[in-house]
């Protein structure tokens, strides 16, 4: 297991009994990756066992109240634990200022570096063993989908072959993992294909936040593993979904269909749905291969 995806909040709106405001994280490698920090945030994190002290990048869609209210209280949380390291938080225009007012009114000095970047339309932000690609959806206000696309993993390492050949653990081994030939003591020449199956693809791990089905996420979404995506309303509200720029289940699942993606997630669920298996049966008469994410439902990759 490489990493995890958790849901700490899938509502819209507001919170109910069951359900928190929106917040999605990915634990990989070491790192938090949080997309949308509704109330309460710091909460789901503490029953979810996500750490506060990790390093850690927060990706906000859009500013409406129910996807951002929970960083002040995050931030907050972190200082009072005496957080060191550097937080990162990415977003739309106007998130910075968002920031720099909460702070200065009710947290009295910032012990952690905090660094705020307003991204853009198709922004790509680049780590060692991942990329964050960002487009512009449609919403009634600016909003950004995430892609989280891990690069591609060396193949697997056939450890009795390698014996077999003779070659010594250690350094030449991780030569070879990594694409490069090696050379023996006795002057025989070892490929990595002799011992090295074909790199692997990484998982890719799409996140729509507010909007309705719209191209850009479509193709954002293209082959991807997994699709995170608002369905606020189910089919009968089609014509509300369309005037509030939200997403209905069959409108999802013909984006999925068409994107060739291989799961497809369901949250930002009105707190009208007691039972949300409506919303499921809708979309899995189109996209088989759909569940509806309730708070702390989590998938490891």
């Amino acid at each position: 297991m490489r990493g995890s995806l958790i849901f700490l909040g899938t509502s819209a709106g507001i919170p109910s009994v069951d359900r928190g405001l929106p917040s999605l994280v990915i634990k990989y490698e070491g790192w938090v990756l949080m997309f949308d920090c509704g109330e309460g945030t710091q909460r789901q994190m503490m029953k979810a066992k996500v750490g506060f002290m990790r390093p850690m990048k927060i990706f906000i869609t859009h500013l409406h109240g129910d996807h951002v209210f929970g960083l002040p209280g995050l931030i907050q949380t972190m200082n009072l634990l005496n957080r060191s390291i550097k937080l990162e938080i990415y977003g739309p225009k106007g998130i910075r200022d968002f920031l720099e007012s909460s702070i200065d009114h009710s947290i009295a000095e910032l012990r952690f570096p905090l660094e705020v970047r307003e991204v853009r339309d198709g922004a790509l932000l680049r780590e060692k063993k991942f990329n964050i690609r960002v487009r512009r959806t449609e919403h009634s206000i600016t909003n950004y989908a995430y892609a989280f696309e891990e690069r591609e993993r060396p193949g697997k390492f056939h450890v009795e072959e390698a014996l077999r050949l003779g070659i010594p653990r250690g350094p030449l081994w991780h030569r070879l993992q990594h694409g490069q030939p090696v050379k023996l003591p006795d002057g025989r020449i070892i490929e990595p294909s002799q011992v090295v199956e074909p790199p692997r693809p990484g998982i890719k791990i799409v996140y729509s936040g507010d909007t309705r089905p719209c191209s850009s996420v479509a193709e954002l979404a293209k082959g991807a593993d997994i699709l995170v995506h608002e369905c606020t309303f189910d089919d009968e509200l089609y014509g509300r979904a369309e005037a509030e720029l939200h997403s209905t289940p069959s409108g999802v699942a013909r984006l999925a269909l068409e994107a060739g993606v291989k799961k497809l997630i369901l949250t930002h669920i009105s707190t009208r749905y007691k039972d949300d298996e409506i919303l499921a049966e809708q979309a899995k008469k189109i996209f088989p291969e759909t569940v509806v994410a309730r708070d702390f439902t989590k998938f490891e990759f």
